[in-house]
């Protein structure tokens, strides 16, 4: 709005200089392109991660399989971190022995995590593995997948808009230093003359 606020503005005003027009319109061209162009990119970046991010949503799902696992014991020490896709930092996590079967029939055997408030030997929970019974990461959902491609969508929006208010400043920047140059020539040019006896005579 204070682009074409500032066209009018100095549409016939006699003290117009062709910068301060040239700003005007540079103004109002980097809002047509924000309101425009940042949308756009946004909404392109956003396509892009949702299509990679759901490709790997499929890929994981096909890959990493949930299976039963029985509690051998309960450990005291943790013999690894958590999994920060497969629980909330609210979980209470246990350090179990357990067994579990892979999918393709090896059995398997060790320390293992849980989300089981007070395991018993017994209790069974379920494990993320990959075919042969390696554990893994639970899969990405594909709700999280979506939601991480709007994230996405709008950094990318936000770093245009940024780039382009940079780009403008920086334009302007480099008008307003020109204004100054031309001022320090002018002053060059008249200032030796002034102060002296008959100066405009």
């Amino acid at each position: 709005m204070r682009a074409i606020g500032g066209l009018w503005r100095w549409r016939h005003n006699p003290l117009r200089r062709k910068t301060d027009l040239a700003e005007a319109w540079l103004a109002l061209l980097a809002l047509v392109l924000i309101a425009v162009v940042a949308p756009l990119t946004g909404a392109l970046a956003g396509a892009a991660a949702e299509h990679a991010l759901q490709q790997s949503v499929r890929d994981q799902h096909r890959a990493r399989h949930a299976v039963v696992a029985t509690v051998v014991r309960k450990l005291t020490r943790a013999p690894l971190e958590p999994d920060p896709e497969a629980s909330s930092a609210q979980d209470p996590h246990s350090r179990v022995l357990a067994d579990w079967t892979a999918p393709d029939g090896s059995a398997h055997h060790g320390k293992v995590i849980t989300v089981l408030r007070s395991p018993h030997r017994g209790d069974h929970f379920t494990l993320w593995t990959d075919r042969h019974g390696r554990l893994v990461g639970r899969p990405l959902d594909p709700a999280a997948a979506t939601t991480h491609a709007m994230l996405a969508g709008v950094g990318a929006a936000l770093m245009t808009v940024a780039l382009l208010e940079a780009a403008r400043r920086l334009v302007v920047w480099r008008m307003v230093l020109g204004r100054y140059a031309r001022w320090d020539q002018a002053w060059d040019r008249a200032g030796p003359d002034w102060g002296k006896a008959g100066t405009g005579s």
